[in-house]
C-alpha cells in the first residue's frame, strides 16, 4: 500500500474511530487473489467489545462507500482488535498492558520477561518472576532501553480476585 493511500485512509477513518471512543491502531491493505482486504485495528483503554467493533465497522463502511479512498474494485473491510500477543509500540499500549506479562528485547541485546506494574512518561516498573522458587524482584526499565516489547499469553495465571480470596 502506498504511503499516500495509507495517509488518506488514516485521515479519512481516524476521526470516525475516535468519535466512537476508540484509537485507530493500524491500517493495512492486502491483496488476496484478485480481491483486496482493508484491515483496520482499533483499541481503547477499556477494550473494544463486539458491539463497539460492529458500530465502528458500519461507520467506516459507510464512509468508505461515500469516497474513492479504496479506488475502484472490490475489497473486504475487516475491523478488529490488536490480539493477545500484541506489540507494544506506543505509550498507551504499555499503559493498557499494565498487569500483563511482556517479553522485552533490550537495547543491550538482552531479553527480559516481566510483568508490567506501572507506566509513567520515562519508563516502566516491572516485576521479574523469581527463578527456582525465589521471590519475584522489581526492576525499573526506561523506554530508551526497550527495542521491542510484546505481550505474552498466560494460560495458568491465577486471577487476582482468586489470589485475594
Amino acid at each position: 500500500m502506498s504511503t499516500t493511500q495509507s495517509e488518506r485512509l488514516r485521515e479519512l477513518l481516524e476521526p470516525l474511530v475516535t468519535s466512537q471512543g476508540l484509537d485507530l491502531e493500524e491500517i493495512a491493505v492486502d491483496s488476496v487473489g484478485r480481491k483486496r482486504v482493508l484491515r483496520v485495528v482499533v483499541d481503547s483503554d477499556t477494550g473494544a467489545d463486539l458491539d463497539r467493533i460492529a458500530d465502528v465497522s458500519r461507520a467506516l463502511s459507510a464512509r468508505l462507500d461515500e469516497t474513492d479512498a479504496m479506488d475502484e474494485g472490490e475489497y473486504t473491510l475487516e475491523v478488529g482488535t490488536p490480539g493477545a500477543e500484541r506489540l507494544l509500540t506506543e505509550h498507551r499500549h504499555y499503559v493498557r498492558a499494565t498487569g500483563r506479562l511482556a517479553k522485552f528485547q533490550l537495547a543491550d541485546d538482552g531479553e527480559l520477561v516481566a510483568r508490567i506494574l506501572e507506566v509513567d512518561d520515562e519508563g516502566l516498573d516491572l516485576e521479574v518472576p523469581g527463578v527456582k522458587g525465589r521471590r519475584p524482584t522489581t526492576r525499573r526499565l526506561g523506554f530508551p532501553d526497550v527495542v521491542r516489547a510484546r505481550v505474552q499469553v498466560e494460560f495458568n495465571r491465577k486471577d487476582q480476585k482468586e489470589e485475594e480470596a
